[in-house]
């Protein structure tokens, strides 16, 4: 009986720092959206990273600029995706910041 105490205190001490690890994680918080890939669309949606990035003039996470855009983190993507093939963004660490 005594064992089984034991092994439910270690589960239990288990999940919690699963619990901790999976919360440290910064994830973004936006909606999940269905996104249109087509040419129209994901040079729209580089505009509004574009803008995104141009008004704050600083590097900015995917998590940051969709939220600034009011976009979803999919479209974020599509519009840098488009933006790194132009040569107008550039990557720094973790962050987009306009070339």
């Amino acid at each position: 009986m005594a064992e089984k105490k034991t092994t439910k205190k270690e589960t239990a001490a288990k999940t919690t720092a699963a619990k901790k690890t999976t919360t440290a994680k910064k994830t973004c918080a936006t909606k999940k959206v269905a996104v249109a890939v087509t040419a129209e669309n994901a040079g729209f949606k580089a505009g509004d990273v574009y803008q995104a990035l141009a008004s704050t003039g600083a590097a900015m996470t995917i998590c940051e600029i969709a939220k600034q855009a009011n976009i979803s983190e999919g479209e974020a993507l599509l519009g840098a995706g488009w933006l790194f093939k132009e040569g107008k963004i550039v990557s720094v660490e973790d962050k987009v910041t306009l070339a």
